[in-house]
C-alpha cells in the first residue's frame, strides 16, 4: 500500500497532505534500488562463501585435486630433470670423450627457453605461479631429451666409425661382479694397510678366491707378463690409442709377453703375490698424457659402462667412495 505523508498547517490548525515532487520520488526510488542491490549482494556472498552448495563443494575438491597433481608431477619432472643432468654429463665427458668428439654446447642444450613468454594465457588462472612453472620444467624436459636423443644419435654413428677403438677399450671390469660384491677399495687416497699411513691408491681393488679367472678388459697386446716388485704377478696390456691397463697380484699368469688378446679373454688367475694382504686383483687404467708425454693412470670406475647399467654404476661409485678395505 502506497505511504501517504501529512505535514501540520499550525495557522489552520489542521494537517495537509503533502504530495512528494517528481525528483523526490525518483530519489526514493534510486534509494531503494540501491538498497536491494547491496542486500542482494550480501546474501549472494553468504551463500557462496559461507553455505557452500554441493557443487561448490565438488568445484573446491577438484581444484584441491588438481592442485595435489600438479605438485607430484612438478617434484617428478625435477627427478627427470636430474637423472638427464647426469646423463648429459657422462655423454660429454665420458662418451664423446672417448670418441674424441667435442660436447654439445651448452647454447644447444638450452635453446628455446628464453625468449617471448609463452605462457601468458596461463596466469589468469589461480595457482598461476604453480601451472606456469610446472609447464615451463616439462617444456625444458622435453627440449632436453630432443638434443640428447640427437647426442646419442651421433655417438652410435661415431661408434660405428671407431668400432676397432671401442673394442680396445678398456670397457668392462677384469673380474665377474655383477652383484658388486667383490668391489673392494676405490681410486684415491687411502690408509696402507701394511705401512699404516695414508697413501694414494692407483687403481680399485677387487676381492675374490685364489684362482678366480681374471680377464681382460678389452682387446689389445701384452706387453708385460712377470714378477714386477709391489705388484706381484704382473700383467699389463696396451690397448693401442693411448690406452694400458694392469693386473696385479696374479697367482698365475695365463698369457705371454707381445700375445694378442681380446675383451674377456682370460689373462690370468687371482692370488695375493708381491705387496698383498690377501687374495684380490689390483686393477689401473693408464691413459698417455700427450702434453706430458707419459701414462697418467685414471679411475677405473669410469670405463665400465659396457659392464654395468646406470643403477649398478651408481651403486658401484658408492661402494668405491666408502673406501671400503684395500689390499696392498
Amino acid at each position: 500500500m502506497r505511504k501517504v505523508y501529512y505535514q501540520y498547517d499550525p495557522q489552520h490548525r489542521v494537517y495537509r497532505r503533502v504530495f512528494p515532487t517528481l525528483g523526490q520520488r525518483i530519489s526514493s526510488w534510486l534509494w531503494r534500488l540501491l538498497l536491494s542491490v547491496l542486500l542482494g549482494g550480501v546474501f549472494f556472498i553468504i551463500y557462496w562463501f559461507v553455505i557452500n552448495t554441493p557443487q561448490v563443494a565438488d568445484l573446491m575438491t577438484e581444484n584441491s585435486r588438481l592442485q595435489s597433481q600438479y605438485r607430484v608431477l612438478s617434484r617428478k619432472v625435477d627427478d627427470a630433470l636430474l637423472v638427464l643432468h647426469d646423463i648429459e654429463e657422462r655423454d660429454d665427458n665420458l662418451y664423446r670423450v672417448l670418441l674424441e668428439a667435442d660436447p654439445v654446447p651448452d647454447v644447444a642444450r638450452q635453446a628455446g627457453f628464453n625468449g617471448t613468454n609463452r605462457y601468458a594465457e596461463l596466469n589468469d588462472m589461480s595457482n598461476a605461479d604453480l601451472v606456469v612453472n610446472t609447464s615451463q620444467k616439462v617444456d625444458m624436459l622435453s627440449r632436453k631429451l630432443y638434443m640428447q636423443t640427437r647426442s646419442f644419435n651421433e655417438v652410435i654413428e661415431l661408434s660405428r666409425e671407431q668400432e676397432e677403438k671401442l673394442a680396445c677399450l678398456p670397457a668392462i671390469q677384469p673380474v665377474s661382479n655383477k652383484d658388486l660384491k667383490r668391489t673392494a677399495s676405490g681410486y684415491g687416497y687411502r690408509n696402507d694397510p701394511i705401512y699404516h699411513v695414508r697413501r694414494f691408491h692407483h687403481g680399485m681393488d677387487f676381492t675374490c678366491d685364489t684362482g678366480t679367472p681374471v680377464y681382460a678388459t678389452g682387446n689389445g697386446t701384452v706387453v708385460y707378463a712377470k714378477w714386477k716388485t709391489g705388484y706381484g704377478n704382473l700383467v699389463e696390456i696396451d690397448h693401442g690409442y693411448g690406452y694400458k691397463t694392469r693386473y696385479a697380484h696374479l697367482s698365475k699368469i695365463l698369457v705371454k709377453e707381445g700375445q694378442k688378446v681380446v675383451r674377456s679373454e682370460e689373462i690370468g688367475l687371482a692370488g695375493s703375490t708381491g705387496k698383498s694382504t690377501g687374495p684380490h686383483v689390483h686393477y689401473e687404467v693408464m691413459v698417455y698424457d700427450n702434453s706430458k708425454k707419459n701414462w697418467q693412470d685414471v679411475n677405473p670406475i669410469n670405463y665400465y659402462f659396457m659392464d654395468l647399467n646406470a643403477d649398478q654404476y651408481e651403486e658401484m661409485i658408492s661402494l668405491a667412495e666408502n673406501h671400503g678395505k684395500v689390499f696392498d
